[in-house]
Parts: structure tokens; sequence; C-alpha cells
């Protein structure tokens, strides 16, 4: 009883967090949303007894991410409503229309849903040991080439932003 009321509060603020994100105009907003959202969904994580996707949606989305997106923001000088405002002679009726249509859509998928063949989850699905001993012995060399390509893109990241000696060293003493 209490999983599903816990499962309706974390859907809803899930929910109500990402409709907020999108439809808040300034962008900082729109961030807190985005956390609100993150959170929302380790807590779902959370009631699959899945802790460390949970975890790391916190740390890797909520920490990291959203923290280089709040970066972005600041760096940007973004401020809500100085750009152009164009909008189409159509555009509000037309997105009422869509979205809509695609909210009855997703009501006859779920309606049409036949969850009768629906498994169980095994019981150690999410936890550290299941996903280490996954990731070392099924996708050891995937987890080695994003290894790699990780290192390379930090060192070319590094080599762009270094700055050369020789450069430094012409504009400077004569």
């Amino acid at each position: 009883m209490i999983e599903t009321i816990l499962f309706i509060v974390f859907a809803a603020a899930a929910i109500g967090s990402s409709l907020l994100m999108i439809t808040r105009s300034k962008p900082v907003h729109a961030a807190i949303s985005f956390l609100g959202t993150l959170v929302s969904l380790a807590g779902l994580f959370l009631l699959m007894f899945a802790q460390f996707v949970a975890v790391l949606q916190i740390i890797v989305y909520a920490g990291a991410i959203l923290v280089l997106f709040l970066f972005v923001i600041m760096m940007l000088h973004v401020r809500s409503g100085e750009g152009p405002e164009v909008k189409l002679k159509f555009q509000r009726p037309l997105a009422l229309a869509l979205a809509t249509l695609l909210g009855l859509g997703l009501v006859y998928v779920v309606a049409a849903t036949d969850l009768s063949g629906v498994h169980e989850l095994p019981a150690d699905m999410g936890t550290v040991e299941a996903i280490g001993e996954a990731l070392f012995t099924s996708y050891v060399l995937p987890f080695e080439v994003a290894a790699v390509l990780l290192l390379i893109g930090l060192l070319g990241a590094v080599a762009l932003t270094s700055k050369d000696e020789d450069s430094s060293d012409e504009g400077g003493s004569a």
C-alpha cells in the first residue's frame, strides 16, 4: 500500500516538474524544475529497489549534468524575454491540437496494453553487485572502449584549451 502511494507521489512530481520545466520562460527556473524531475525519477528507481541507479541518477544527472547546464546558462548570460519573439499565425492552436492528439494516443496505448504478460523483475536488478558483474563480464569490451573514448575526449579538451607557448611569446616581448 505504501509503495503505491509513494509511486503516485513520485510519478506526479516527475510529471509536474517536467511540465514546469518545458513551460518556464526563465532558464534557471527550468533548470530547477529539471532538478525536481531528476529527484523524482531517483525516487521511482528506489521504489524498484534499484539503489545504484537511483544514486547514479542523483550524482551524475542532478549533480554533474545540471551544474553543467547552469554554468552554460550563466556563461551565455541568458535572460528571459531578450530575444525576438517570432510567432507563427496558427502556432498556439496547432500546438494544442498536436498535444491533444499525443495525449489521446497515450491514453489509447495505455488502455490497450495487456499487463497479464508482465514478468517480475529479478531480485538483484539495479544493485551494485548485479551491475558490477554485468559490467565486468558481459560488457567489459564496451566499458573499456568507453573509457578510452572519454580519455581521448579529455586529452582533446586539454589540448584545445592549453595556450601555445610559441604564440604567447610572439606578442608579449620585442
